[in-house]
């Protein structure tokens, strides 16, 4: 809400206003989005979270408690994200098997 807030008071156009421009006014504006998000005990839900800027992330959820979240849960979770093929919101299709004589 800052953000836009922000982009109001600094009256930009409407029209000019892209996904870019909203991200260059968050306040992780010189962080990376991150690449996955830990969920610990249970959790299923993004708890207003980084939600702008975990859009694209990938979600691993352990029942493990975050203080007892050690050096084993880590790799889990990075074995988890090894194994997934990101698509950045794009959707992967199979190819289409045509029938031979078709």
């Amino acid at each position: 809400m800052d953000a836009i807030r922000q982009i109001i008071a600094d009256g930009r156009n409407p029209d000019t206003i892209t996904e870019e421009l909203i991200s260059s006014y968050l306040y992780t504006r010189d962080l990376p989005d991150p690449d996955m998000v830990i969920r610990t005990a249970g959790e299923m839900r993004v708890s207003n979270f980084l939600l702008w800027q975990s859009a694209y992330s990938e979600y691993y959820a352990t029942p493990t408690l975050w203080p007892d979240f050690g050096r084993e849960d880590l790799r889990q979770a990075l074995d988890s994200y090894h194994h997934r093929q990101r698509r950045f919101g794009r959707v992967t299709v199979p190819p289409t098997t045509v029938a031979q004589g078709e």
